[in-house]
């Protein structure tokens, strides 16, 4: 929807790829959407579900037998975020590496994207 021909929308770690084919095959589903939604003390926050049928709407990234949706209101936002899985010492989880984030709550759960217009110009602009 708001892709570049030949680019995908978001890219996958080996970590990433790795623990999403893993949670796929859990249970038999087709794949992880991941959204936004208000939320947070920065303002929004990414959702992530596991999902039997893909939306027709959705932006699909296939990576080495993990798939990921993309719901339509979040494209725009995570355009160019490169997701990442982490493990340390005390947690593991999804990372998002997102150019598109102007500012982060400290505890990194909820964020704040670059104004509308300003995403919007820098897609026109390639940059």
């Amino acid at each position: 929807m708001f892709g570049i021909p030949g680019k995908q929308a978001v890219t996958l770690t080996d970590r990433a790829t790795a623990q999403i084919v893993k949670l796929m095959e859990k249970d038999g589903h087709s794949g992880l959407r991941i959204g936004i939604k208000k939320g947070g003390c920065a303002g929004m926050e990414y959702t992530m579900e596991y999902v039997a049928d893909q939306d027709p709407n959705d932006e699909v990234v296939e990576q080495d037998g993990a798939r990921v949706m993309i719901a339509p209101m979040a494209q725009m936002f995570l355009f160019g975020t490169q997701i990442d899985y982490e493990t340390s010492l005390l947690e593991s989880g999804f990372r998002f590496n997102n150019p598109n984030v102007a500012d982060a709550c400290g505890c990194g759960e909820s964020i704040k994207f670059k104004d509308v217009d300003a995403l919007s110009a820098e897609r026109a602009t390639g940059s």
